[in-house]
């Protein structure tokens, strides 16, 4: 017989986990464990990051614990409806409902039992289940494909629905995508396709709140508040938000500029650096080239690179506004668009990049498909606009 390998220590792996789900990292949680920081990686990838599932009530609120059962059933047996028992519990009505209708049904004689339910749970949870792209290869080769051309699996979910409405068992759900590549053990797909999505995260990471960016009030200007109400309602085009992508050290930056209606992106080189007047120098050709119909305002920060605001307020038919201090969430479109681009411009890199190679990035983002637009791309939507604006030049002549 041959030699059989270690045992895995439960007991072990169990207060790792515990660790991972109060916010520990991977290699302090392995240090306190007293295992080696590899043997850690790989417990976290054979999971795709995500705990065992006997420990999924201890571990993750995601999944209903026995006491949130019991108490379904006590407040069920009150008479209290489904949304009544959601805000008892600090559930979503959905989240109930689905219990509900999963274990009272009528062979129970439509009586909810909470240690019945649970069991079957546990029993559920247990079951290996084959995942629908290592049943379909048609569908986990398109899915790939799009993978590779960096879309995102929300991107790719919306895309299949428009593109084949027909087929009803192509229509995933973008977590089961991301299942999918979390798992790719499973169900076939290439593992380092993990490198493609906007974060390049080989594990799923615990979502934190990040820390408030600090942002300089330079030269006041026309603040936000004063800006046009009709600007908010992204109900018209020519309204932009700007912003500066940095490298790291802040020894490289580039220009965002996106529409808020399309969500159209320009990127702008700063080869002369990204003080007030290299910033100027670098937007005023670009904002030339821009109709005339499509410029009506610009929303920015109160950086410093904005000193010489009065220059490019030139450009906009109702001027340049900018958000208050600390406030960066008040332009909301460019603070998701940089989120996009720093898959291709990381954190922890010079962006320093030929005007060509920023065109590349600007056209592949712009023409990827977005759910706000009904899975339409930034593109089509602003063509769309120029012929809309097209029309009302020449009716007014």
């Amino acid at each position: 017989m041959g030699r059989r390998g270690r045992k895995r220590r439960l007991a072990v792996e169990d207060e790792y986990w515990r660790l991972i789900g109060s916010g520990v990292g991977t290699v302090e949680a392995c240090r306190r464990v007293g295992i080696g920081r590899h043997t850690g990686y790989r417990w976290r990838a054979e999971r795709g990051g995500m705990p065992p599932a006997r420990l999924a009530t201890e571990v993750s609120g995601r999944y209903l614990s026995l006491l949130e059962r019991e108490r379904i059933a006590a407040l069920r047996r009150m008479g209290l409806g489904v949304r009544e028992i959601a805000r008892e519990i600090g559930r979503n009505p959905s989240t109930v409902s689905r219990e509900l209708q999963r274990n009272a049904r009528s062979h129970d004689r439509g009586i909810y039992d909470a240690v019945l339910a649970h069991a079957r749970a546990w029993e559920q949870a247990g079951r290996v289940k084959t995942p629908i792209l290592a049943r379909d290869r048609e569908l986990k080769d398109l899915v790939q494909a799009k993978l590779e051309l960096e879309w995102s699996p929300e991107q790719i979910a919306g895309w299949l629905r428009v593109t084949y409405p027909e087929r009803a068992s192509w229509h995933l759900c973008h977590e089961t995508i991301y299942q999918a590549l979390y798992h790719a053990h499973r169900t076939g797909l290439a593992r380092g396709l993990t490198r493609r999505l906007r974060t390049g995260r080989p594990l799923r990471k615990r979502r934190r709140r990040p820390d408030r960016r600090q942002v300089r009030f330079l030269e006041p200007g026309r603040l936000i508040h004063e800006r046009p109400g009709v600007v908010e309602s992204r109900s018209r085009y020519g309204d932009w938000e700007g912003d500066l992508i940095m490298g790291t050290g802040a020894r490289s930056a580039v220009v965002t500029l996106v529409e808020r209606r399309s969500r159209y992106l320009r990127l702008v080189a700063l080869p002369e650096g990204h003080g007030a007047e290299a910033v100027v120098r670098a937007l005023t050709p670009v904002l030339a080239a821009i109709p005339a119909a499509c410029r009506r305002t610009l929303t920015w920060d109160q950086g410093g690179e904005m000193a010489n605001h009065h220059h490019i307020a030139e450009y906009f038919s109702e001027g340049v506004f900018f958000t208050e201090p600390g406030s960066p969430w008040q332009k909301p479109t460019v603070e998701n668009t940089n989120g996009l681009i720093r898959q291709y411009l990381p954190k922890h890199l010079s962006v320093a990049r030929q005007e060509s190679e920023l065109e590349a990035i600007a056209e592949r983002l712009n023409h990827r498909p977005r759910k706000t637009h009904n899975w339409r791309s930034p593109t089509e939507v602003l063509a769309a606009g120029f012929v809309h604006l097209a029309r009302g030049v020449a009716s007014t002549t």
